[in-house]
């Protein structure tokens, strides 16, 4: 008897709603950018942002949790389109238990959920454990009724969860018979094959054991449970279709791809992958830049470019001219919008973003090609069969081709392209910036151990102008003094100072440090590994030694005219958002006496309208002479507060 049929909004509900009636808090997705996790780019897998509550460094809001995450997954992204079983985006189904329930419970639960909520027949059902989890067996065995030539056994490269040191364990899967149509027509075919008939629709990961790096492993008292399902794979599932790509939510963008390119699917294996490509890269890329991420050249928005470009070059490959992934954005909205409604609220923004890379792309596609196509020729001509490094990083540096994107060009010539070389020209790049940014600096500092202990500098700066002091050490003419005399330049390090040290792009304070007719002129503050100040500078007068108990004082004046040119900072911040949206974001400044420069992160160029409107809304705010304070508080309290967080959130 055949299975009922669901649509794929309808089984991520049926599972969520489930495991609610199992005692489990429903939490909606948590974003595609990791939330304090420096580990990740963009989160790959359900459980990715719950790693603090499986080590317990964060208390969980509930001991059971289900959840849809979203996630995104770039490893494979040459084999998008080639194959019915990669994708970039797709949806986690996860029940979690945070010390909670364990093996007894999560298994008959899986087993439920599978055969008698989405219906799947049982006799198509496999689980498989651990090879030597006896405990995983017995349940299965003796409890569900499954019979042992049922259960297949895997080694721990198919059934063991571990990543390095910490938190690991067993897995148990299930696997989902799709029929003989599906498989590789070998006799010995069966769960485990690589072919395409058993697929991996659950895995209960039990993390019950700590690894200490060395082998060893030991049993954790509070075991947790990690469950994930692919969404898109139950639904192949249930639905009875080839691939993710056939499943309807799927499906309905790939019919609008076609509407817009003309070209249908199953008309041609090559037709099929740029289709696949196309509505592949457009689900990933609507779903990050609602979740804040912009195109750019480097971290997670480099991943977003790449996606956007893969995709309009096979919109290319499909005979159209002119951007039209944008038109795809409405689609995407609507299928996700039951799950995801914040999707279709920023419709028109993710519309304009796209429409904007798209255009950009477009303009150096066309001259990159013809570039590309003189050098492809200059290549057969000389019979290489090896694209040069050389030109790949020239495609890349001058054209905006990303790697992958020149070396699938040239795998439909059949030939390959010099990666070594391109890497190597890329690093090369990499030092010249990294030189150029160290010249830019105008205070050498030559790293002399300065012999003092770690304990920081105290900065008293917020409420003092002028403050005691002890001098801790002096570096002068490159070497570690007693003392330094007028006309010598040097560096000044001491346990306590109101000077600012250069940080954030406000430059520093300038002023002071003086005793009894002796004075020091502080030219610049920088700030050492260990917190200690550094105050540049050159003696004017008399003589200062380590251990001098002297007053410093910092130049009002200037300290109050960086002080506004950094309030500014953050008004221009706010109007900003409030003219663009809240997709801007600050990537960098310099905040001077007289001047502030403003980096932030946005998709197209401001118009004069636009200008306008933040230079009216910033002189709207400083002419209402609000009053300005001074907090420190910890990093979350002051979020609570509404403090904005930026540059990845390094602070103390």
């Amino acid at each position: 008897m055949a299975h009922p049929v669901y649509g794929l909004n309808e089984l991520r509900e049926m599972f969520l709603s489930y495991f609610e009636s199992k005692g489990h808090l429903r939490l909606p997705s948590f974003s595609l950018i990791p939330h304090n996790d420096a580990s990740l780019l963009l989160i790959n897998s359900g459980m990715a942002p719950m790693k603090t509550w499986f080590t317990r460094e964060e208390e969980p809001p509930r001991n059971r949790v289900c959840t849809c995450q979203k996630c995104i997954r770039t490893g494979d992204i040459e084999n998008i389109g080639k194959t019915a079983r990669h994708g970039t985006y797709f949806e986690m189904l996860g029940n979690f238990s945070f010390g909670d329930y364990f093996k007894k419970e999560a298994i008959p639960m899986s087993w439920e959920f599978l055969t008698e909520v989405a219906g799947l027949e049982a006799d198509r059902l496999y689980p498989s454990i651990y090879e030597e989890d006896e405990e995983a067996f017995e349940i299965w065995n003796k409890d569900m009724n499954i019979p042992a030539e049922r259960i297949f056994r895997f080694g721990k490269a198919d059934n063991f969860w571990e990543h390095g040191p910490g938190p690991c364990g067993p897995c148990s899967e299930i696997y989902y018979d799709r029929g003989e149509k599906y498989g590789c027509g070998r006799p010995e075919c069966t769960v485990g094959c690589d072919c395409d008939r058993y697929i991996e629709i659950w895995n209960n990961v039990f993390s019950q054991f700590v690894n200490d790096g060395e082998g060893h492993y030991e049993e954790m008292t509070n075991k947790n449970i990690d469950t994930g399902m692919g969404l898109e794979r139950l639904a192949v599932a249930s639905q009875g279709v080839a691939s993710l790509f056939d499943v309807d939510t799927v499906m309905h963008i790939t019919n609008k791809v076609s509407e817009i390119t003309g070209a249908h699917y199953e008309e041609s294996d090559k037709t099929d992958v740029s289709l696949r490509v196309i509505t592949d890269h457009i689900r990933s890329s609507v779903m990050m830049i609602c979740d804040g991420v912009l195109p750019s050249n480097e971290g997670r928005g480099y991943v977003l470019r790449r996606l956007l470009r893969r995709a309009a070059r096979h919109g290319k490959l499909l005979g159209v001219d002119g951007p039209f992934l944008y038109k795809v954005v409405a689609t995407v909205a609507e299928v996700n919008k039951a799950a995801y409604p914040d999707v279709a609220e920023k419709e028109a923004y993710i519309t304009k973003v796209v429409r904007t890379e798209e255009e950009n792309f477009l303009k150096t596609l066309d001259a990159g090609m013809k570039i590309y196509t003189e050098m492809l020729a200059a290549h057969k001509a000389e019979n290489k069969s090896l694209f040069s490094g050389a030109d790949a990083f020239k495609l890349y540096d001058t054209y905006g081709f990303p790697l992958d994107l020149t070396a699938e060009m040239l795998e439909e010539e059949d030939m390959q392209v010099d990666e070594a070389g391109f890497r190597e020209l890329m690093e090369q790049q990499r030092v010249r910036a990294r030189k150029a940014r160290e010249a830019l600096g105008d205070v050498a500092w030559a790293g002399i151990d300065l012999g003092l202990d770690t304990t920081p500098t105290l900065f008293t700066g917020y409420d003092h102008n002028t403050d005691s002091g002890t001098v801790l050490a002096i570096v002068a003419e490159d070497e570690l003094r007693d003392a330094i005399v007028k006309g010598a330049e040097g560096v000044l390090v001491l346990d306590k100072t109101p000077f600012y040290a250069e940080m954030g792009g406000q430059v520093t304070d300038h002023g002071t440090i003086s005793l009894n007719g002796a004075v020091f002129a502080v030219q610049n503050v920088q700030k050492d590994k260990a917190g200690k100040f550094l105050h540049h500078g050159v003696m004017e007068s008399g003589e200062l030694k380590k251990g001098d108990a002297v007053t410093s004082s910092i130049d009002v004046e200037r300290r109050q005219a960086v002080r506004r040119a950094h309030s500014a900072t953050h008004l221009l911040d706010a109007a900003l958002k409030k003219v663009l949206g809240d997709h801007v974001h600050q990537a960098g400044s310099l905040v001077e006496p007289d001047r502030l420069r403003f980096d932030f992160t946005h998709f197209s160029a401001i118009t004069a309208e636009e200008l306008s409107k933040i230079q009216r809304l910033v002189n709207d705010e400083i002419l209402a002479g609000l009053n300005v304070g001074t907090q420190e508080l910890p990093v979350e309290e002051a979020k609570k507060l509404g403090a904005v967080a930026l540059f990845g959130e390094k602070y103390g």
